[in-house]
């Protein structure tokens, strides 16, 4: 038999458009002996609806809503960009990093790729910057760390900087994310540019280095991993990759655990495969690297093949008999 509680929540599903058979098992509310967990929905501020606010293409929500309160979404303004929630539990070390932040929270959004990552606003070794602003009309990449003075971190921010060249040629800006204060990420940067066998005296870190000493920003963005904590036993960072394109929208994701150090040479080819299929009807087969050829979609006609790739099209036999391995020169 259904209960009243559970009656609220598929209301709230159904006015919301996240119904249990669309987004699986996440939703599932699990009541266990350790740990309880409840889905809280925001619900719009008042205080904060401006024209600021709605510039962000996306509703601020307050966290004093109740279970009367959930069906009160129906009919906002939700795009599949922005459907903010909150999984909390009392005993989470997530919940309690985010507790100092309840009068205006982050919206919280699903990283995936192709929806539109919201702007905002922190303090970093260059200033205090707007995320939307420092990246004007080009790519970014968004990377976060576990912690400054760490091994892993130190030599990823040292290959970052040493490829910062390659990533300018294709437009490509660069921000990282650490959660310790500003003061913190400059000396730690004397030890980066120690690693690169470069004098700090004369050299900076090509790119700024975001301060999120609360972690609320690596809250709001997911890229908390539960499984690596502090010596106060909150989580860490995990080592995220956040691609952006210059309409704002996430074109790919990394997340890497703590304890893995990243590749930047792999993110500097998908980089290169993301801005050709940008703006080509092209797809870029396994291992791919700039200058070698690129695949023909099943969607395209062989006619109309031959006519957008004029230097040939190829195509490989299968046993299948199927002509659907396709490629042609770079475009």
């Amino acid at each position: 038999m259904e209960t009243p509680h559970r009656r609220t929540l598929r209301a709230a599903w159904t006015a919301t458009d996240l119904s249990p058979t669309k987004t699986g098992a996440l939703w599932k509310l699990r009541r266990r002996k350790a740990r309880r967990y409840k889905l809280v929905f925001w619900k719009p501020c008042d205080s904060c609806n401006n024209q600021s606010q709605r510039d962000l293409n996306a509703p601020h929500f307050s966290s004093q809503s109740t279970n009367a309160d959930l069906c009160s979404l129906h009919g906002a303004d939700l795009t599949a960009s922005h459907r903010s929630f909150r999984l909390s539990s009392s005993d989470h070390a997530v919940s309690r990093a985010a507790a100092a932040h309840t009068e205006h929270p982050r919206k919280v959004t699903l990283n995936m790729p192709g929806l539109l990552l919201g702007d905002f606003e922190a303090e970093t070794t260059t200033g205090k910057i707007k995320l939307h602003e420092f990246l004007g009309d080009s790519w970014g990449i968004l990377f976060s760390h576990p912690r400054d003075y760490t091994p892993v971190c130190t030599t990823e921010l040292g290959r970052a900087a040493r490829l910062s060249s390659e990533f300018s040629k294709r437009n490509v800006k660069m921000i990282a994310l650490s959660i310790d204060c500003v003061e913190d990420h400059h000396g730690w940067i004397k030890d980066i540019l120690a690693y690169n066998c470069e004098d700090s005296a004369c050299c900076s870190l090509p790119f700024p280095i975001i301060a999120d000493s609360n972690r609320e920003l690596a809250v709001a963005l997911g890229m908390l991993d539960p499984d690596e904590k502090d010596k106060d036993g909150f989580p860490l960072t995990a080592r995220c990759v956040f691609i952006i394109g210059p309409d704002k929208r996430l074109k790919l994701s990394f997340l890497y655990p703590a304890t893995t150090g990243r590749n930047f040479d792999e993110i500097l080819r998908v980089v290169d495969s993301l801005q050709v299929t940008a703006t080509k009807r092209v797809a870029t087969p396994v291992d791919w690297k700039l200058g070698e050829c690129v695949m023909v979609p099943p969607s395209i006609p062989e006619e109309d093949a031959a006519s957008l790739f004029p230097e040939g099209v190829y195509t490989k036999d299968l046993p299948s008999g199927r002509k659907y391995l396709r490629y042609t020169p770079q475009p």
